[in-house]
């Protein structure tokens, strides 16, 4: 699952411009990018996109969040430093294969003929792109790079797998709730549009709701 390799064929080039031209190409031509961007084994190119995504978002929101992160023995630069590592370097990997882990659960009694975990671990990757801009506190835009993500998600697990659209959307709903609703907070951030624009009531009788569902079994 962690392979690398050194001369891939058909993968993605290296270096800050090829970052650069794969986050532009995934936004504006996903179908084609998955195509053609996505090679067995070349998980390097993906894992260094997500690194930097994680990265900037993250930096963002420590920045314009006063308490992104807790200050621990009154060091808060170091506080904040280390708390940017652990989700870049610990955090983002780990989750990455953990939710393909799961996603190849999924698949396996519907899809018979599927790609390999190492191509999916780069789709979940590159289908991270919009979430670099999900750092400011600004709900409407933190919901538009989550359900941007989640579209992404959606047009390369079927352009990978050859799934189906409609056959799809229900196999990718756990990992689309997983990174993007919780790992980039886009349920947080949808909770917090509501309250803005009047709806707050939605979200306690949601709330009440699931509260009220374990005592019901």
């Amino acid at each position: 699952m962690t392979q690398w390799v050194e001369n891939p064929t058909g993968g993605r080039d290296r270096g800050p411009v090829a970052l650069a031209r794969a986050w532009f190409e995934v936004l504006v031509r996903p179908r084609r990018f998955f195509r053609s961007g996505v090679a067995p084994g070349d998980q390097a190119p993906g894992l260094v996109f997500a690194a930097v995504v994680v990265f900037v978002e993250e930096l963002s929101r420590m920045v314009l969040v006063a308490e992104a992160y807790p200050v621990l023995t009154n060091q808060p630069v170091a506080s904040r430093a280390l708390g940017l590592a652990l989700a870049v370097v610990l955090v983002m990997p780990a989750a990455l294969h953990l939710t393909t882990a799961l996603q190849t659960v999924i698949l396996i009694p519907f899809v018979a003929d599927r790609a390999g975990v190492s191509e999916t671990v780069q789709v979940f990757a590159y289908a991270t792109a919009p979430c670099v801009l999900a750092g400011p506190p600004i709900p409407a835009l933190r919901v538009a790079c989550a359900v941007y993500g989640s579209v992404l998600l959606v047009v390369g697990m079927d352009e990978l797998h050859d799934i189906g659209f409609p056959k799809v959307l229900p196999l990718v709903a756990a990992p689309v709730a997983i990174i993007f609703g919780y790992g980039f907070r886009g349920f947080l951030a949808v909770e917090q549009l509501l309250v803005d624009l009047g709806y707050g009531w939605v979200v306690h009788e949601l709330g009440a709701v699931l509260a009220a569902a374990p005592g019901t079994f």
